[in-house]
């Protein structure tokens, strides 16, 4: 399990601020914000990711039948916030067999919800065919938003991207036929508006997805 915080877009190891730099820095991306480490899902832990963000938390709810919440995390350290957030889920897939689902929200280069979708990153932008009609919608804190599927990620996985509440929306299923579920017009909401129903988000196993 990852105990120290890591880079967004590469998920190497980040070097905190100090004499010489006031922000997070990546060998390879210069500065950052650092995702913090993942602990094991809980209320506890989803409320943590909560109160820091100072972006959306996205999660489906209700939750597709028999799914459960199975990690989050943040980039961004105390000082600025959370401004990516990343929530996984888990639960049968729409045509048999186990499915699992990463929703992230993030200010615009900030390059998790890409390291997460197996593209160059750091936005979606130039991958999405906004001139053509959006694959799928969601409603996302009571607003009709489109996503596009974004060209060339990874076989083994569906992606959607799109803007919601001014910032970019990532949908990342695994296995690619999990993306099935995003057509059933999933109700989006920001956990942190969700007030004292946080304590019922039902939780299971850790998604090995969310530390990849």
């Amino acid at each position: 399990m990852r105990g120290e915080p890591s880079c967004p877009k590469c998920g190497g190891r980040v070097r905190a601020p100090g004499l010489f730099a006031d922000s997070w820095q990546c060998a390879g991306h210069g500065p950052v914000h650092p995702v913090q480490p993942v602990v094991p899902p809980s209320v506890n832990a989803l409320t943590v990711v909560v109160n820091r963000a100072r972006v959306p938390v996205w999660m489906p709810w209700p939750l597709p039948v028999g799914w459960l919440f199975t990690g989050a995390t943040s980039a961004g350290d105390d000082r600025a916030g959370g401004r990516a957030s990343a929530v996984a889920c888990s639960g049968p897939g729409p045509l048999g067999g186990p499915g699992e689902m990463l929703l992230i929200a993030e200010e615009l280069g900030v390059g998790l919800g890409a390291r997460f979708a197996g593209v160059a990153g750091p936005d979606p932008g130039p991958r999405l065919p906004v001139d053509d009609s959006p694959q799928v919608k969601v409603l996302a804190a009571g607003h009709p938003t489109p996503l596009w599927q974004v060209a060339d990620a990874p076989a083994d996985r569906a992606v959607f991207a799109g803007e919601a509440m001014g910032l970019w929306l990532w949908a990342v299923l695994w296995p690619e036929q999990a993306g099935v579920l995003m057509y059933d017009e999933l109700v989006l909401t920001d956990l942190r508006d969700a007030g004292s129903e946080l304590d019922l988000v039902p939780c299971g196993a850790l998604s090995p997805r969310i530390m990849s």
